[in-house]
């Protein structure tokens, strides 16, 4: 190579470092991935401790990642090129057909599984009143089919059959067999993990049945389309910026019913914070699936019109957000826990608020996962 091509090559590349290091130099540190839905590594302060530690150099290499100048186009040129060189993979997502994004089921650990259905079967035991449990199949399951050919795939098939056959406290209630008949809907967000307000309704029409009561026909709602730019948490996993966005819709009006959110302060006095069956602001920011009952929460209650209408406890997940709002034609009252936040007696709850029946449902992949259902057994 001549020495004056060497040199100039030399000179570009310092140049280029430059430009770079100069831009992240006058950059502002970006604290939240809007795009990525998550907190990014802000500087961290050195100290003797870190710094002989490694944790010091550990969270500076994360730093320098996580603030690179221009990391969403740089995200989406490699996610571009690998999906150009064939890869169907990334961080535990499948590239799927009909642009969908599916994230990998592996086989549960059993004895974490069979430990949270004795939670479950001791909280049947003990509840004051009937309870009916139901786990939900996601996309890797009903949409299989777009799974890249050979992609490994555990059975939620198999969970599902023993989750029914280890809980005989409670009546189960199968969502398999609705969700899969309807499989060729829209009834999964393609860049989500959960399901649609469509296939929340299938959801609740199977639940209905299992519980006696007769599910509104869907015919009887109008479909409200409040947004058709939702990129889900698989999308900002996947490193994958290819895939068309997600519409949201609602089916069931928010008229007269009346949702607050509670926490405890440093006293153990409660703080009721008033929300709303479905909260616009979220439309505006990434997480829109938040929309629903204005997204986490440790205790919820939902009050409807319905004064005369039995109360329902619902121990879940996120997936039942979306749920609830078919539900509030059946109940005066849902009271809504979430294990990982609220740590208080759920067979207590029920007594204390004159509730009778109760609902402990779960996506497949986070109850076999979830290390909370523990609480289900004070």
């Amino acid at each position: 190579m001549p020495k004056k091509y060497a040199i100039f090559l030399s000179a570009l590349f310092c140049a280029f470092l430059g430009v770079f290091l100069a831009a992240g130099a006058l950059s502002p540190d970006v604290e939240f991935s809007q795009m990525e839905n998550r907190c990014l590594q802000q500087l961290p302060v050195p100290t003797v401790k870190r710094v002989l530690s490694g944790e010091f150099m550990s969270e500076f290499e994360t730093y320098v990642t996580d603030q690179f100048v221009g990391r969403d186009g740089w995200i989406a040129m490699k996610s571009s090129t690998e999906r150009l060189l064939g890869k169907r993979e990334n961080n535990g997502v499948y590239f799927c057909t009909d642009d969908t994004l599916i994230t990998r089921f592996d086989p549960p650990d059993p004895g974490k599984l069979a430990g949270n259905l004795g939670y479950v079967q001791q909280f049947a035991e003990k509840a004051p009143g009937q309870v009916y449990f139901s786990l939900i199949p996601t996309q890797a399951c009903i949409w299989a089919d777009r799974l890249p050919a050979g992609a490994p795939n555990a059975s939620q098939p198999d969970v599902l059959t023993q989750a029914q056959a280890a809980v005989p406290g409670a009546s189960w209630c199968d969502l398999h067999a609705p969700l899969a008949a309807h499989a060729d809907e829209d009834i999964f967000y393609r860049t989500d993990h959960h399901w649609t307000s469509l296939g929340a309704y299938y959801g609740y029409a199977a639940l209905c049945e299992a519980m006696g009561l007769t599910p509104v026909p869907l015919s009887g709602y109008q479909k409200t389309t409040v947004t058709e730019d939702f990129y889900g948490t698989v999308f900002s996993s996947s490193g994958v910026r290819w895939v068309r966005p997600d519409a949201i819709d609602t089916y069931v009006p928010d008229t007269g019913v009346e949702v607050v959110s509670i926490t405890y302060d440093n006293r153990g006095q409660q703080v009721e914070e008033p929300r709303a069956l479905y909260e616009a602001s979220y439309l505006e920011v990434k997480d829109k699936y938040a929309m629903f009952l204005g997204g986490q929460q440790p205790l919820g209650i939902v009050r409807t019109p319905n004064t005369d209408a039995p109360k329902l406890l619902l121990v879940r997940d996120s997936y039942s957000d979306s749920l609830v709002p078919f539900l509030t034609a059946h109940f005066s009252e849902i009271h809504l826990i979430d294990l990982r936040y609220y740590k208080l007696s759920a067979v207590d709850y029920m007594a204390k608020h004159g509730i009778d029946t109760a609902v402990v449902l779960y996506s497949v992949p986070n109850f076999v996962t979830d290390s909370n259902l523990v609480w289900l057994s004070r």
